[in-house]
């Protein structure tokens, strides 16, 4: 996309957000007539994320040459991927036991919602066999990116072992990942319009702003709590940008349209190609792009890890539970760890804080409190989930350069 569309693209899909939250904020429900645009928008954008993962990562691994340019490119990324979610995790318990959201608020017992209460006896163990999926073309079909990533990588490194009789897949995967670019780009000049419609929506089916204040008001130092943790995140990942990369503000502008698209769909899996797009458009390394950032939108969760941290200790301190060390040492290892099993789709992070509250024997009822003000939260950390993608991607490629 041409730099002058992008900067127009980039106005329009702010102004979309502004004019969302307002009319979200003071029509209410009167705005849930528009949710299907949104929806629409949405549905657009997940029609593309498993064509581009599958061909991004093929392209992109393939393309090297070697296996030990992907080993080289594996290591780096990982690593700083769970550097990343444990730093998240880390700062979630400082804000938290800074804060102390949860004390004095004698939570009673709630309801545990169906889609949490079937998820009881999940544990490290499932996130690892969710590595393995024995049927591709349902894990395709039910969004889950993670084992289509690990085929795709394996993939690749078949079509390198085959030499010359491998070259001509190669080349079909990166028409089909250009292909797919390409429409990305034609879906983003509806942005706007599918933006203002999601969050005008949502705020719609919260009842509208004088409905919302009176639901935040039971958990408000929560969400005070977790946006600084988030916002401190956003600095410390700045500033690995800034050091790592060499690269500064002009990225950030950059990456906004992206941004902006997480905090309106709060899925990464979803922003998922507009990253992509956006971080080649700041002319980050193919490999990084192809590889970093569609691993980093299953398995970097910065902001989800962050939120569960923070949100298991503000129920231990809403129930008068005391949190010593060793239990925080606990939250820390597990809310890192089940991070990576969010599946970058919205309200994931409820789903698998079930793991870390069963590890320090918190009561699963207390994430009830959290729903009506999770919607929102989730917008914040998902924007911090893309961001961390954006600055890796970025990391990686200075890193590629210097090794």
């Amino acid at each position: 996309m041409q730099h002058k569309h992008a900067l127009i693209l980039l106005i329009s899909i702010a102004t979309g957000v502004v004019i969302g939250i307002f009319c979200g904020w003071f029509w209410g429900k009167t705005m849930l007539k528009f949710a299907w645009l949104g929806e629409l928008f949405m549905n657009a954008l997940k029609m593309m994320i498993i064509p581009l993962i599958i061909s991004a990562v093929i392209s992109g691994i393939a393309s090297m040459g070697d296996a030990k340019k992907l080993g080289r490119l594996g290591t780096i990324t990982i690593f700083y991927y769970l550097s990343t979610t444990a730093i998240a995790v880390f700062i979630g318990l400082v804000v938290v036991n800074l804060i102390q959201p949860g004390v004095g608020l004698k939570l009673g017992v709630g309801e545990l919602p169906e889609s949490i209460a079937a998820k009881e006896d999940t544990g490290i163990s499932d996130i690892v066999l969710s590595l393995v999926s024995p049927n591709l073309v349902a894990s395709a079909s039910e969004m889950q990116l993670l084992p289509l990533i690990i085929f795709s990588i394996i993939f690749a490194v078949a079509l390198i072992r085959l030499g010359d009789r491998g070259v001509s897949a190669i080349k079909f995967f990166e028409s089909v990942n250009d292909a797919m670019m390409t429409i990305v780009t034609w879906i983003m000049y509806f942005a706007p319009i599918g933006i203002f419609a999601l969050i005008a929506g949502r705020f719609g089916k919260a009842g509208g702003g004088e409905a919302f204040l009176i639901e935040v008001k039971a958990v408000g130092w929560h969400m005070v709590t977790v946006l600084s943790g988030l916002a401190i995140h956003f600095a410390v990942l700045f500033a690995i940008l800034f050091f790592i990369s060499g690269r500064g503000w002009s990225y950030l502008l950059g990456m906004l349209r992206a941004l902006l698209t997480a905090f309106a769909t709060a899925s990464s899996s979803a922003t998922l190609p507009l990253t992509m797009e956006c971080a080649h458009e700041n002319k980050v390394d193919e490999r990084a792009v192809r590889f970093t950032i569609p691993l980093g939108s299953t398995i970097n969760m910065d902001g989800t890890a962050l939120y569960e941290a923070a949100a298991v200790m503000f129920i231990a301190q809403g129930y008068g539970i005391e949190m010593g060390f060793t239990q925080q040492s606990i939250i820390f290892i597990t809310a890192t760890l089940a991070a990576i099993g969010a599946a970058g789709i919205p309200e994931a992070g409820l789903v698998t804080m079930v793991i870390v509250l069963q590890a320090v024997g918190l009561p699963l009822e207390g994430i009830s409190l959290l729903l009506a003000v999770d919607w929102l939260l989730d917008r914040f950390r998902t924007s911090i989930n893309v961001w961390g993608d954006s600055v890796g991607a970025a990391v990686v490629h200075r890193l590629l350069q210097k090794a």
